[in-house]
């Protein structure tokens, strides 16, 4: 397949948040119409940036992976095609998500990461269902319960949180900033 690009953005290996960081701020330096390639080795980078793509009313055309590097395409949107990106209004910080969980209360954790990264220590009885697959899975969720999401940053379980509303789940928390801060007792799977 032979994709002409206006801009390519080298993203490789960064990690979550980075590779939306950049892409925001190299997007806006584009024409309306125009196409950007941003090239990423992070896996998880294909849902973020699909998924931000969408929540800003860029086209996320699609992704090409060669030689173990992501290569995502990016149509700039028009001004009447652009949203105002949101944020997920109902956030709980992780000093309060730890007095829950040492507390009586049922809740859900969801934790969003790539399932590589949720096995290398993740919060004790979380549940993992990476972005990139959230919406062919949301019937795994609790709707009963108020639900915790949860990633490496803040960022994908905001977006993540985001797409729960929309599906009508009513008691979503994105926890902020994400398990980078996270000081409470951890599992890991072998």
């Amino acid at each position: 397949m032979n994709i002409t690009a206006n801009e390519t953005l080298d993203a490789k290996g960064l990690a979550c948040p980075m590779p939306i960081v950049k892409t925001k701020k190299a997007i806006t330096k584009l024409q309306p119409g125009q196409v950007i390639e941003v090239q990423a080795t992070d896996k998880g980078s294909t849902a973020d940036i699909r998924a931000w793509a969408g929540s800003t009313g860029h086209q996320y055309l699609g992704t090409i992976e060669e030689d173990n590097v992501l290569k995502h395409y990016l149509r700039k949107a028009t001004d009447e095609e652009t949203k105002e990106e949101t944020k997920h209004e109902d956030v709980i910080n992780l000093e309060e998500l730890r007095s829950k969980i040492n507390g009586e209360e049922s809740i859900t954790i969801l934790d969003v990461r790539e399932s590589a990264e949720f096995a290398f220590g993740h919060i004790t009885g979380a549940v993992n269902i990476p972005l990139g697959e959230l919406e062919e899975r949301f019937s795994e969720i609790d709707e009963d319960k108020e639900i915790h999401v949860i990633c490496r940053t803040g960022n994908r379980s905001d977006l993540a949180a985001q797409k729960l509303t929309e599906k009508g789940f009513e008691n979503v928390k994105n926890v902020i900033p994400g398990m980078t801060k996270w000081e409470g007792p951890t599992e890991k799977n072998n």
